[in-house]
């Protein structure tokens, strides 16, 4: 019943999200909304409910379309812009502005999403129909909600305004708070959602995506680290970081059925984004009314990360476009130091191999290259002058991983990309979001989207120890992740680290081996004060374009242009 509950309210929910635009906290339209989520709505157990729903709704609007994943995942030390992806904020060029617009597209909803927390919040206290408990478990899924939103925004864009309360009519003035404040209240927020949520995501009764108390620790332990790397750091910020993350480790989740999967495989196996390892996920769902709309648009709320990694496998010979290999709309494709310096160990680290597809079976008979005379030395024995080079499911294109000879390659029966060759059109594909069920390639996915999962508590960790000054001690956390990476082919003991090895460069090598496309790279690499030298480093694309600016967004044009009343609202640095 409740789960019937929960996905009746969604449609409700994507509604009541759309409407709460009008009166959204970022605090810029005049026209009198008519939204229905007022005080006297939030008072009805329904309306409550639905309430909640709408908050839950809204990750959609940031987990699963482009924008926020475009603000996270390339423009690092991970990922390029590929052949589709015109992003200029991937690029740090000069068409990078306040108004582009996938700054709106995170902000707005993010603000949106805020206010209809802040209601939930505010009118709990006078909810008829629903039992102390009940009542309270909803408020910490709420707190937890408006956690997660403000987490964001302050990790991108530094001072930001904070709205702790409901509003209901629209107002033309906006003041933005130091992030030390901001940072506060996503803490009490925490706390007191820790203090009312069911310890996992195991807990019998527990829906896939609700919030629990081991997503709220481990959100609370990555919001001590973010804070202690900032200029509102606080004495104590890593021990309370690593305080929070090893209890999540070895003591709620070890209680309540969170633990690593054996297999780094299965975590991201489609299907299983429900497994032990995860804490947190964003839903996704076959009806468009809830999920989305055009199948091929790059906005709203629908989960489009199947597509963003896809190479034009289909404009090779042998190949046509299918199903089961996607939608060749390549927006990222991975850096030359991701493929040949983080995962460089291709034998006993399976991360690699279980994260990206390098392998594309012939599948159309009818643009299979022949031999051509004279046949290259090096060819295999049976290649045969004006014979095909290969038959249908013979292997078509293969990327190695490592380096092969010109003379390799015109010998090859099939088309031998080595990484020197990758190109932004073809490239390895991540294949973390990949789904090969969806009706036609064209569609979006229904999977959901994993936010957080128990490998990064460990990763948390470790970073939290080094920064205590307490490297040793960080030693095993890393192992305990390097260790299952190995699994079933490589030497887990030829994984391990030493103390020596552990620095701050190896955390963020080891988390980009770990948790490469996973949305969070933008944020680490500025959390670490480490994007500069690494984008200058490994990404061609902004190597000579990124400045000091860059390590905040700017604020949104659109809402410095709507505050008109009160001081005005202050651009960040450099924009």
């Amino acid at each position: 019943m409740q789960r019937q509950l929960f996905h009746t309210n969604l449609r409700r929910a994507t509604m009541v999200g759309l409407l709460l635009l009008a009166a959204a906290c970022q605090r810029k339209l005049v026209e009198n909304p008519q939204s229905i989520l007022t005080p006297a709505f939030f008072k009805t157990a329904q309306g409550f409910q639905t309430g909640l729903d709408a908050a839950y709704a809204g990750n959609r609007n940031i987990w699963g379309p482009v924008d926020y994943a475009t603000m996270s995942v390339p423009g690092t030390d991970e990922f390029i812009t590929g052949n589709d992806g015109n992003n200029d904020i991937n690029k740090y060029n000069s068409n990078y502005t306040s108004s582009t617009g996938t700054l709106s597209n995170v902000w707005t909803p993010c603000y949106t999403y805020i206010n209809t927390c802040n209601g939930l919040v505010d009118n709990a206290v006078s909810v008829t129909g629903l039992d102390t408990a009940t009542r309270n478990e909803m408020v910490g899924e709420a707190r937890f909600l408006r956690a997660n939103y403000y987490f964001l925004l302050v990790q991108q864009w530094g001072n930001i305004t904070l709205n702790e309360h409901f509003q209901s009519t629209p107002t033309t003035s906006a003041a933005q708070s130091p992030m030390a404040d901001v940072y506060a209240f996503i803490i009490q927020d925490l706390r007191a959602a820790i203090a009312v949520l069911p310890p996992s995501p195991q807990t019998t009764g527990v829906l896939a995506g609700k919030a629990t108390k081991a997503a709220a620790m481990h959100l609370l332990s990555k919001v001590y680290l973010t804070r202690g790397w900032s200029p509102a750091a606080q004495a104590g910020d890593f021990t309370h970081a690593f305080q929070v993350a090893d209890s999540v480790i070895h003591v709620l989740g070890p209680a309540n059925g969170v633990y690593l999967l054996q297999d780094f495989g299965q975590v991201y196996a489609e299907g299983n984004e429900a497994n032990n390892e995860v804490l947190w996920s964003v839903q996704h769902t076959t009806n468009l009314a809830y999920n989305g709309s055009a199948t091929q648009n790059n906005s709203g709320p629908d989960n489009l990360y199947c597509h963003f990694w896809v190479p034009k496998y289909e404009v090779e010979p042998g190949m046509q476009r299918s199903t089961l290999y996607g939608r060749p709309y390549i927006r990222w494709v991975p850096t030359l130091w991701l493929m040949d310096t983080a995962f460089a160990d291709k034998v006993n680290d399976t991360r690699y191999a279980k994260s990206f597809q390098n392998l594309w079976l012939c599948n159309f008979a009818g643009s299979i290259p022949v031999w051509t005379s004279p046949l290259p030395p090096g060819a295999p024995a049976n290649a045969v002058v004006g014979q095909p080079k290969f038959t249908l499911n013979d292997t078509a294109i293969f990327m190695p991983g490592y380096d092969v000879s010109n003379a390799q390659i015109a010998a090859s029966r099939y088309l031998l990309i080595p990484p020197r060759k990758y190109s932004i059109a073809l490239s390895p594909a991540m294949t973390k979001y990949f789904d090969i069920n969806r009706s036609n390639m064209n569609a979006p996915s229904i999977r959901p989207i994993i936010i957080y999962r128990l490998a990064e508590t460990y990763l948390i960790a470790a970073e939290a120890l080094l920064m205590s000054g307490q490297a040793a001690a960080a030693v095993p956390y890393i192992n305990a992740i390097r260790e299952r990476a190995a699994y079933p082919t490589g030497n887990a003991a030829a994984m391990d680290i030493t103390a020596g090895q552990v620095t701050l460069d190896f955390i963020l090598d080891e988390r980009a081996r770990e948790l490469c496309g996973e949305v969070t790279r933008w944020e680490d690499l500025r959390r670490t004060r480490t994007l500069l030298q690494r984008v200058q480093l490994h990404n061609s694309d902004g190597r000579f374009t990124i400045t000091a600016r860059d390590t905040l967004r700017p604020i949104p044009q659109v809402q410095i242009d709507a505050t008109i009343t009160g001081p005005a609202y202050t651009q960040n640095p450099g924009w």
